[in-house]
């Protein structure tokens, strides 16, 4: 039975020069990233050890260093990076990351422009 215990860090906003266009690689903008992992959390509840669990400090560091990093065009391209981040922890089962994008060049009002994906380790999906 796959776990149901979750760890969701939401609002991590960085800085990142990604986009289809060269104003939007030129000018950067901020983005805004929400995480959730599941995973078992009972040894972590029972130790009371960060090592037995995902530090979510560490989790946004590495995240922030993805949107900081290397430009990509799609934002899909960018949260498939995330969650690939996500899924490096072995016991992290899986990972749904959703990359905000507020400040997209739509020439209308709109609130937010979002894409999310949803990923499983190998084993967990079988």
């Amino acid at each position: 039975m796959f776990p149901l215990d979750e760890i969701v860090l939401t609002g991590l906003t960085v800085f990142g020069r990604h986009g289809v266009y060269e104003h939007e690689r030129e000018n950067g903008q901020e983005f805004t990233i929400d995480v959730r992992l599941t995973m078992p959390l009972s040894q972590a509840a029972a130790s009371d050890d960060v090592a037995d669990t995902v530090h979510y400090g560490e989790l946004a560091e590495k995240i922030a260093a993805v949107v900081a990093g290397d430009p990509v065009n799609l934002i899909e391209t960018l949260a498939e990076r995330i969650a690939d981040v996500a899924l490096a922890d072995a016991r992290v089962q899986f990972a749904t990351v959703t990359v905000h994008k507020p400040h997209a060049p739509i020439p209308l009002t709109f609130a937010d422009v979002s894409v999310t994906v949803r990923r499983a380790r190998e084993e967990a999906s079988e």
